[in-house]
């Protein structure tokens, strides 16, 4: 089984590339909702104390709190699928992204999905789904946030680093390849499109 983690800031396209995984049959498991399933458990409004939550799981089970309740739901996705590749979304810190190479080895590869602040914001002024998705200082405040867990190493510690300013086309098919094992054509796809730009 292949396991596909995403890392990306708030924005970047990484909800796309779980809508594209899905597409091709490829179970999806979000991180997040691991956080928003325990803030309902606690009796709290997930939009409001997300972040908080975060934290609180982190503190009291460990670093790597969010990640360990994420294998469980990866293999049991992969088993009621039948599926040969799983895609984790939303990966944030180092220690998470230790404790999946750690469970699955080189079964695991990590995809970077980035795109400017400017771009990322708009996409979210666009979406609108809470509050902070179109206040460009609470979005800031919400990167900060993500960054202090280590985001920034992460992304830099990619496998293969998918640039989402391109069509909505190009990024799909990108991410296609990367769900069906090709990693190579991915990162030379968007190594030509990093060519064109400096040509233009």
């Amino acid at each position: 089984m292949r396991v596909i983690g995403t890392v990306g800031l708030p924005g970047s396209g990484k909800g796309e590339a779980a809508a594209v995984a899905q597409e091709e049959g490829v179970p999806v498991v979000t991180m997040g909702d691991v956080i928003r399933a325990e803030c309902r458990d606690r009796g709290l409004d997930p939009a409001e104390h997300h972040g908080e939550i975060a934290r609180a799981l982190r503190e009291e089970n460990g670093p790597a709190a969010i990640a360990e309740r994420s294998i469980p739901l990866i293999e049991e996705a992969a088993g009621a699928a039948d599926a040969d590749a799983v895609l984790v979304d939303g990966l944030r810190a180092p220690v998470e992204l230790a404790r999946f190479r750690e469970r699955f080895s080189n079964d695991f590869t990590l995809v970077a999905i980035t795109a400017p602040f400017e771009v990322r914001a708009e996409r979210l002024g666009d979406r609108g789904r809470d509050d902070s998705d179109v206040d460009t200082e609470a979005l800031k405040q919400r990167e900060e946030r993500e960054l202090g867990f280590g985001m920034g190493e992460v992304i830099d510690a990619a496998d293969v680093s998918i640039d989402n300013t391109d069509t909505l086309a190009a990024f799909r098919d990108r991410v296609r390849a990367v769900l069906r094992g090709n990693v190579a054509a991915a990162a030379e796809d968007a190594a030509d499109d990093d060519a064109a730009e400096v040509g233009k």
